[in-house]
């Protein structure tokens, strides 16, 4: 545990900004780099996830964890914004208190952890659906102009 400590404090809070309380640490300064930075850094947070699922926590937390790590990795794709989420959402630092908090006894996931997941899971649905719905609507609207 004292090295994915290590890891957490190294991704999330190595520095300080001069005069504020804002940690970061290298995962949104590797970041920098286009896709292969937020790809290293998700491959590396993903060495606390390694661990939660080695010490069998459940499932449903695993999947908290991952969505966490996914979190980063897709806002972190957008230039700069991505970046500069990445000083606050600190994906590294919510996995290893996830992983601290359930390591002491295996407990069953908390209705926080299936609450995540399944808005996760809603939120990724209807990004899915609304395309395919407007989609719908537009071809609907043009057959009728067209009969």
């Amino acid at each position: 545990m004292n090295a994915l400590r290590a890891l957490k404090r190294l991704l999330d809070e190595a520095f300080r900004v001069p005069g504020t309380n804002v940690r970061f640490g290298w995962d949104p300064i590797v970041g920098l780099v286009p896709w292969a930075g937020d790809l290293v850094t998700a491959l590396v947070s993903c060495a606390i996830l390694v661990q939660a699922h080695q010490m069998r926590i459940p499932r449903v937390v695993q999947l908290r964890m991952l969505l966490n790590i996914m979190v980063d990795v897709l806002v972190g794709v957008v230039p700069f914004v991505g970046d500069v989420a990445d000083v606050f959402w600190k994906s590294n630092t919510k996995n290893f208190d996830i992983l601290e908090r359930h390591a002491a006894e295996v407990r069953p996931a908390t209705a926080g952890d299936w609450l995540f997941v399944v808005g996760i899971v809603a939120a990724v649905l209807t990004m899915a659906l609304v395309p395919l719905v407007v989609l719908y609507w537009m071809a609907h609207a043009l057959m009728g102009r067209v009969s």
